[in-house]
């Protein structure tokens, strides 16, 4: 007898890092409840239906839809995990010296990548998000503007700060003025957290390349 195919859950809701009322002014506590609680919740939730869905799937059986479905709503979960962990009550101030330097090479100063970053977001049609991303190949940074969560990522690189600019992550509380939502990011931006990442990728990415 064949033993069927585990449907043990893989992906988790991760808990916010700080109360849904940390960050206000700049986000409430309801749209934080909704966007972790439900939105967020249900790319976890939908995912790993998919997975156990895929599990027991025929191999001769077309599952296009089911691997279409899985990417994004994996991505949604892989994006929200990090944009929580991109915004900290009241901001941590300026970047720090590794990340700033990093900043300056790839856009000048770090009030261009503020600004490149905001207008992403602002002039995003439709859903999706604005990313700053480590190319490993360039050895640089770059800003992406992922359509949904998965279109338009950029092969290889890694998102190490995001902003989402999907209305369920402002329109409460900014309603059409997505890009007020996007200049008010920065008032809680968490540079420190951004940093860490940057240090991670880029040593892993040398590594790859053989010249760590």
């Amino acid at each position: 007898m064949s033993t069927p195919p585990s449907t043990s859950s893989q992906y988790e809701l991760p808990e916010l890092p700080y109360a849904t009322d940390a960050l206000q002014p700049v986000i409430s506590s309801r749209i934080m409840e909704l966007h972790h609680g439900t939105h967020h919740k249900a790319y976890v939730t939908a995912a790993n239906e998919l997975t156990a869905k895929l599990s027991a799937l025929d191999p001769k059986d077309d599952p296009t839809a089911l691997l279409r479905a899985l990417s994004f709503n994996v991505s949604g979960h892989v994006l929200h995990s990090l944009f929580w962990k991109c915004m900290t009550p009241g901001g941590s101030g300026a970047p720090p010296a590794a990340l700033a330097d990093e900043i300056t090479k790839s856009f000048g100063s770090v009030d261009t990548l503020k600004a490149r970053m905001s207008a992403t977001v602002a002039k995003l049609q439709g859903s999706g998000w604005a990313a700053l991303v480590w190319e490993p190949v360039s050895q640089g940074l770059a800003v992406v503007q992922i359509h949904d969560h998965q279109h338009d990522q950029m092969a290889g690189a890694t998102p190490i700060l995001v902003i989402d600019a999907w209305e369920h992550a402002y329109y409460l509380q900014y309603e059409a003025a997505k890009a007020k939502w996007a200049e008010a990011f920065w008032d809680i931006v968490d540079w420190k957290s951004t940093d860490q990442r940057l240090t991670v990728v880029r040593q892993s990415s040398l590594a790859a390349a053989g010249k760590a």
